[in-house]
């Protein structure tokens, strides 16, 4: 049977516009329609062979296109994923999905209600390794969940900041090292120690003066299971480090760094964990954003396009799909409330 070709069109043309472009580029029944953006459409038509339109309106009546991939910055996401969900057309939007939960609440809202599918893209979820990680935690591998720890000591440079009016802004950007760079690391720590009871958290901005949110932020974490947790986020730190993500239980033990295994053991070994161990060991040649926000591969977002194109097809739902994607938003804002506050903030 004939896979399905899909139409893709993409709103936005900053940095992360180019990553959907080459996925979509990758995939055989997956073709780039058009682009919308404010800026730079012309030069991003050019460069991935597709045709620019000058508003969202006449993008979204153009029949080829099926999904839309959303690329604006963080804080302007509602308005062209409302338009295109309300000219039916299914959404892959950045993360995080909104960065207000009441905006991020407008969209589910709107996707259930014209019946289109939406998905948010944390690409990390899709690598084999946390696949693997993410079984092991289903199987029960880890006992009691103990610790869930998640890390991300970046550096971003003042010109970062400066290459865009939206960086660094609370309207736009929604936080800092949190929000922005974060919130990958959030997603993945709350998908595989469950769901977050509290947290207490505290703020800084020890590098970036001129920019109105945190360059640094760590909180704790009471998980519902009963499980302890730390979120650790900067983009202050020379040079950087890998991202890290620690998942600890009273039987188990795993340290993810970047897409490789550091630590890979339990109490009880299974046939496929020396299999884990020496497969995904070696570090990825990526950076993995450490120090450069596009020193990325596209093959997360790939997989994720993929896996949103077989949810539209079978009628099932994508991995992350919107009320997935808004458990995120709902831990950085509460930790944002409790640095402002002093407080504990309950979710």
């Amino acid at each position: 049977m004939e896979k399905k070709r899909f139409g893709f069109a993409i709103i936005g043309t900053g940095g992360i516009a180019g990553i959907h472009a080459q996925a979509i580029e990758a995939i055989d029944n997956a073709k780039l329609v058009g682009v919308y953006s404010v800026q730079g459409a012309k030069e991003f038509a050019e460069k991935y062979n597709c045709a620019v339109y000058d508003t969202i309106d006449e993008l979204l009546q153009v029949d080829e296109v099926d999904i839309v991939c959303v690329c604006t910055p963080s804080g302007a996401h509602l308005d062209p994923a409302i338009k295109s969900i309300e000219a039916g057309k299914h959404c892959l939007i950045e993360k995080p999905l909104e960065v207000r939960l009441e905006k991020t609440d407008q969209i589910i809202a709107a996707a259930e209600k014209n019946h289109v599918t939406v998905a948010a893209v944390y690409p990390g979820r899709f690598y084999e390794v946390s696949l693997e990680l993410k079984n092991a935690v289903d199987k029960g591998r880890f006992g009691n969940m103990v610790l869930g720890n998640a890390f991300v000591k970046w550096n971003r440079s003042e010109a970062y900041y400066n290459s865009a009016a939206w960086r660094g802004t609370w309207e736009l950007d929604g936080g800092g090292a949190l929000m922005n760079q974060g919130i990958h690391q959030v997603d993945m720590l709350q998908w595989l120690m469950g769901p977050v009871d509290y947290v207490q958290a505290i703020t800084a901005n020890v590098k970036h003066k001129n920019i109105e949110v945190e360059d640094t932020v760590v909180a704790i974490v009471k998980f519902k299971s009963g499980a302890l947790g730390t979120i650790q986020c900067s983009t202050a730190v020379y040079p950087g480090e890998f991202k890290q993500l620690e998942i600890m239980g009273t039987t188990g033990t795993v340290i993810m760094e970047d897409n490789h295994i550091t630590k890979w053991q339990f109490e009880q070994e299974e046939e496929k964990d020396n299999y884990v161990r020496e497969t995904f060991s070696e570090k990825s040649a990526s950076k993995g954003g450490v120090s450069d926000p596009l020193s990325i591969s596209y093959w997360g977002h790939q997989k994720q396009i993929e896996d949103i194109m077989n949810a539209i097809e079978t009628g099932t739902n994508p991995l992350v799909d919107a009320p997935e994607a808004r458990k995120s938003v709902e831990i950085v804002c509460a930790i944002y409330k409790s640095a402002q506050s002093g407080q504990i903030v309950k979710l």
